[in-house]
C-alpha cells in the first residue's frame, strides 16, 4: 500500500523518494558545478574548507528532501546545522549574503530541471509534477532563510557588533517603561547573557584631576556596560558582592563608583537613578565622598534630596506660621521642635537637650501651641516637621564651579572575561 507523505503542506507520494534517490549523487554535482560558474566568488578551488562546506550542503539538502518523502520521522537538523554554518561562514568572510541566496536559487533551478527529465521518463502525472515544483521551491527557501540565521548569528557575535547588542539590550533593560520580557529575553540569548531574577546598576564618574582614563577596562562577561557617553554606567546580575565590587574598582581605578540597591530587573532604572543621585549628594558634600558609595547606606538622604524645590516648597508651608518671626526666634522655634520631636515631648528630657531650665521648655512648648495651634497634635503634621528639620539639620551643599565630571568619556571595555 502506498502511504503520501506530506512535505511543506504539500502531499508527495513516498515512492518518489526510490524514483529520485538513484540520481542524488550525480545532480549534487551537477548543483555545485553551475553555482560555481555562475556565481565568480564560488569559483575558487573545492578542496579547501570552504569548498567543502559548499559541497556538504548541496549533498545534505539533496539528500534530506528525498528522504523526507520517504520517512517522515527523518530528523533534518544535520542538514540544517550545515546551512547555519555556510550563512555564517559568508559573515566571517566578509561577504553579503547575496551571493549564497543565489546560490539557493540556482539549486532550486537545477533541481526542478533533474525533477522535470525523471517525472517524464517515470511518467508521472502533471498533478505530481506541479506538486514537486511547490515542494522543491518551499524546501529551498526554508534553507536560505536557515542560512540566514546563520549569517545573523554571526554578525550579531563579531566582536563589535556583539558589544553594540550588549549595550542595546542595557537600553532594553533600563528603558522606562519597561521594554518587553520577551524582547529583552531574545537579546539576552542572543548575546549570550543569563537574565538574572536581581540585578545591581552602578553609576560611574570620573574623579576630578585625574584626566582621560587611557588604560581600557577589562570587565566581567556577565556585566553590561555603558562607558562612553555622558552618564556612564554597569548592570551587575545579582548583588553587588564585594568581590565584584573591587574588580569593577581595578577596572576603573580612576573612577568613583555609586552601587544602587539590588533589584528587580524591571526596577533597574530607578535603582540606576538613585545611584547617580548618590553621585551628585556626594559633590555637594552631603554624603561622604569615597572610591565606592552604597546608596543602600545613604537612602533617607537620596529620598529627602531628591527634589530640593519640592523640599523648599514644603519647608514654605510647614514653617508659614513662623514667617513673621525674627532670624533669632525663629532659630529658638526650630531648636524646640527639634527637641521635642525627638524626646516625644517629654519636659525633663528636652530640658536636658536644650540644656535650659524645665519651665524654660514649657514657655517654649505653650509658644509651639500658639504658633502652630492645634495642628501641632496632627501626626502628619509631626512627620512633615521632622521631614524638613531633618533636611535643614544636613550640611549645606558644597558644590562650586563645574558640575561633577559624570561627563568624562571613559573607553568602552575591552572584550569580557570569564568570571573565576
Amino acid at each position: 500500500m502506498t502511504v503520501d507523505y506530506r512535505l511543506d503542506d504539500v502531499v508527495l507520494p513516498r515512492r518518489l523518494a526510490s524514483i529520485f534517490r538513484p540520481e542524488l549523487g550525480s545532480l549534487a554535482g551537477e548543483i555545485v558545478d553551475e553555482i560555481r560558474t555562475a556565481i565568480p566568488s564560488y569559483a575558487g578551488p573545492l578542496d579547501g574548507p570552504y569548498g567543502q562546506a559548499i559541497r556538504a550542503g548541496v549533498q545534505h539538502a539533496t539528500a534530506l528532501f528525498v528522504e523526507q518523502i520517504a520517512n517522515p520521522e527523518v530528523s533534518a537538523q544535520q542538514c540544517y546545522e550545515v546551512h547555519r554554518k555556510l550563512g555564517q561562514n559568508e559573515m566571517r568572510e566578509g561577504r553579503s549574503l547575496d551571493a549564497l541566496q543565489a546560490a539557493y536559487r540556482i539549486g532550486a533551478r537545477v533541481a526542478w530541471r533533474r525533477i522535470m527529465r525523471v517525472g517524464k521518463r517515470n511518467g508521472l502525472s502533471s498533478t505530481v509534477m506541479s506538486q514537486l515544483a511547490d515542494a522543491i521551491f518551499s524546501f529551498m527557501d526554508r534553507l536560505a532563510s536557515v542560512a540566514l540565521d546563520g549569517y545573523l548569528e554571526a554578525k550579531a557575535c563579531s566582536a563589535g557588533a556583539l558589544e553594540t547588542w550588549r549595550r542595546r539590550l542595557l537600553e532594553l533593560i533600563l528603558e522606562t517603561p519597561l521594554a518587553p520580557a520577551r524582547a529583552i529575553g531574545e537579546l539576552a540569548q542572543l548575546v549570550g547573557w543569563a537574565v538574572p531574577d536581581v540585578a545591581t546598576p552602578v553609576a560611574v564618574q570620573g574623579l576630578p584631576g585625574t584626566g582621560h582614563n587611557q588604560r581600557v577596562p577589562l570587565l566581567d562577561a556577565d556585566i553590561l556596560a555603558e562607558l562612553d557617553g555622558g552618564r556612564p554606567h554597569l548592570l551587575l546580575p545579582g548583588p553587588p558582592t564585594g568581590e565584584r565590587i573591587a574588580a569593577i574598582r581595578a577596572a576603573l581605578p580612576e573612577c568613583r563608583l555609586a552601587v544602587g540597591p539590588a533589584t528587580a530587573l524591571e526596577a533597574a532604572a530607578d535603582s540606576l537613578r538613585w545611584a547617580r543621585k548618590t553621585l551628585e549628594l556626594v559633590e555637594d558634600g552631603l554624603i561622604e565622598a569615597g572610591p565606592v558609595v552604597h546608596c543602600d547606606d545613604h537612602l533617607w538622604t537620596v529620598l529627602v534630596r531628591s527634589d530640593d524645590r519640592l523640599l523648599e516648597q514644603l519647608e514654605h508651608r510647614v514653617f508659614g506660621p513662623t514667617q513673621g518671626m525674627t532670624a533669632r526666634q525663629q532659630e529658638r522655634m526650630l531648636e524646640t521642635l527639634n527637641a521635642w520631636l525627638d524626646t516625644q515631648g517629654s519636659v525633663p528630657d528636652m530640658a536636658a537637650q536644650l540644656n535650659v531650665h524645665p519651665q524654660t521648655v514649657r514657655y517654649r512648648l505653650r509658644q509651639l501651641e500658639t504658633t502652630f495651634g492645634e495642628r501641632l497634635r496632627e501626626p502628619r503634621l509631626r512627620f512633615e516637621l521632622e521631614l524638613v528639620l531633618r533636611a535643614k539639620a544636613m550640611p549645606a551643599p558644597v558644590r562650586s564651579g563645574p558640575p561633577p565630571r559624570a561627563d568624562v568619556r571613559l573607553p568602552a571595555p575591552r572584550s569580557p572575561r570569564s568570571r573565576r
